[in-house]
């Protein structure tokens, strides 16, 4: 097994030792074993995760201010990052035994792919399997190669899954530290599907555990995220990377994923969609849409 090339993977964590544990012994266990573990942790009481982590070589243990979210101490990983290829996950996930192997033979082998990603299997909070598979399309085509125009508003990568090169990561720039936490982390897959066709791999190489604590969890907090989206489209657009075609086609992706959270919060869903197109109201398949979600909100 050719283990030349050095994986850097980035774990914030915030007070949950007892999971943090389980998710760097996954990685301490990988076949794959290049590796170095930049944990992250933003500004937990106590010293127990710095004791825990120098017991290990391969762990890099930095402690910085409380940020309130994932995204600074991501960046701040990503400063210390020596790989050549970088991974991040959560404090609570699992890699199987075999998931980096698996994703640097692919890196290496498909040298147009600027990171490889897949689904997940779910955990429970004690860590058993829920018979759920989370992030798998219904054709595995949906999530491979260039993605840009089908991923925007549909769609994004989970957490714990994708490996990167590290030139992707320095082309595509940091987690935004400005976007509430939840989703910055959709809105930086995105920004990378503009750069680089993604690799997906339909064999699950994570356990991602569920739980009540989970970020994700409180659908209310991606009201604004098709705002931050609209700003990745009118960056792409400046850069040149997509046309003004390419740019009316996944504005109207972002207004369709808008409507759909209308029972959340109707006056504000209907500002933001006049934010995102002044005459959204005209476009029959909007209209469509908006009915249906209020018949079924009824």
């Amino acid at each position: 097994m050719d283990q030349s090339k050095l994986v850097s993977i980035i774990v914030p964590t915030y007070n949950r030792l007892d999971y943090l544990k389980l998710t760097l012994q996954s990685m301490l266990e990988q076949t794959y074993q290049n590796i170095e573990i930049i944990v992250v942790d933003d500004g937990s009481k106590g010293d127990d995760n710095e004791r825990y982590c120098e017991q290990f070589s391969q762990i890099k243990y930095i402690k910085i201010e409380n940020s309130g979210g994932p995204a600074r101490p991501r960046n701040k990983g990503i400063d210390e990052a020596n790989g050549d290829f970088i991974a991040f996950t959560d404090d609570d996930d699992i890699w199987l035994p075999k998931k980096l192997e698996n994703q640097v033979a692919i890196l290496k082998e498909h040298p147009d792919y600027g990171l490889v990603h897949g689904p997940c299997i779910v955990i429970d909070e004690t860590g058993k399997e829920t018979g759920e598979i989370i992030g798998r399309p219904g054709t595995p085509d949906v999530k491979h190669g260039d993605v840009k125009l089908r991923m925007m508003g549909n769609w994004t990568l989970m957490m714990p899954t994708p490996l990167l090169r590290k030139e992707l990561v320095q082309e595509v720039g940091y987690f935004s530290e400005e976007i509430p936490p939840a989703l910055e982390d959709v809105e930086f897959w995105v920004r990378c599907s503009f750069y680089t066709k993604l690799y997906y791999l339909d064999e699950p190489q994570v356990q991602y555990r569920k739980h009540i604590n989970n970020i994700s969890a409180d659908k209310k907090k991606y009201l604004p995220l098709p705002l931050y989206l609209n700003k990745v489209i009118v960056a792409m657009e400046q850069e040149q990377r997509i046309d003004k075609k390419e740019a009316k086609i996944l504005r109207a992706s972002i207004c369709r994923m808008q409507l759909k959270m209308i029972k959340f919060h109707p006056r504000r869903v209907v500002s933001n969609m006049n934010t995102l197109s002044t005459f959204w109201f005209l476009n029959v398949r909007n209209l469509k849409l908006l009915v249906k979600m209020l018949i079924r909100k009824s």
